[in-house]
């Protein structure tokens, strides 16, 4: 069952347009962009299974995977106290206090906090950039979010492997020019790359987005899937990317 919501300072409700669920966003801390919406796609999830979702800002990622599949439960860790707050704010709001749980820690600790090979999944949208990539945003929420201040990616991936049971999946979203370092660090703590889809603005644009499955302890063979492509002309999404949205 919903419940009120009072919204603070800088906030807003959002449509996710799923299961007509809502979630608070806050342009100066955290708002969810389509890499999230693109993950919670790309991740599969067996019937009964619990998912962690790392690094989980406001909470979108578990919202839509909770209309997307039929998880027993999901998890989102976030470092962040005022992102994690309108998480669960969210999840209230939306009566899914029984299916999401959102913990505030450090994905550095997680398996002191959830217990080592307790998942089955885990899922994450990690910051993309670190020292050698742009310029840092001067809102700290927002660059904690986008650069590795918190956490680097070989910290994320060793949590993650550690989180995970034997042969269990990870999901995650990042960016392309990082891909030789992704397999690199995934390999050294046993998540075999097993899947992966490059997603292009355009069809003649170079990818931007690349979405990847790793198996812990799988064996080494990679399935490199269809580009997606996200608009077909200025403003007009493709047809794959609205079935995405609106299945």
């Amino acid at each position: 069952m919903k419940t009120d919501i009072i919204l603070k300072e800088g906030e807003r409700l959002d449509d996710v347009e799923r299961n007509d669920y809502r979630i608070i966003q806050s342009p100066g801390k955290f708002c969810f962009g389509m890499d999230a919406v693109l993950l919670s796609d790309y991740a599969k999830v067996k019937p009964g299974e619990q998912v962690l979702d790392l690094c989980t800002g406001n909470g979108i990622i578990p919202i839509l995977m909770e209309a997307k599949t039929k998880a027993k439960k999901l998890y989102g860790l976030e470092i962040q106290e005022e992102c994690a707050d309108m998480a669960r704010r969210s999840v209230l709001f939306n009566g899914l206090q029984d299916k999401i749980d959102i913990v505030t820690g450090d994905v550095k600790e997680a398996t002191k906090i959830f217990g080592k090979a307790s998942f089955p999944v885990v899922t994450a949208n990690p910051p993309y950039m670190n020292d050698n990539h742009g310029l840092k945003n001067p809102t700290l929420p927002i660059a904690i979010a986008r650069h590795e201040i918190l956490l680097s990616l070989e910290e994320l991936v060793s949590q993650a492997s550690a989180l995970l049971k034997e042969s269990g999946r990870f999901y995650m979203v990042h960016r392309p020019f990082r891909l030789a370092e992704i397999f690199q660090v995934m390999q050294k703590y046993r998540l075999e790359p097993k899947r992966m889809r490059l997603v292009y603005p355009y069809v003649d644009k170079e990818p931007n987005i690349v979405l990847i499955e790793g198996v812990k302890g799988g064996n080494s063979r990679i399935k490199v899937e269809a580009p997606l492509i996200v608009y077909k002309e200025p403003n007009v999404y493709t047809d794959e990317i609205l079935h995405i949205y609106n299945d």
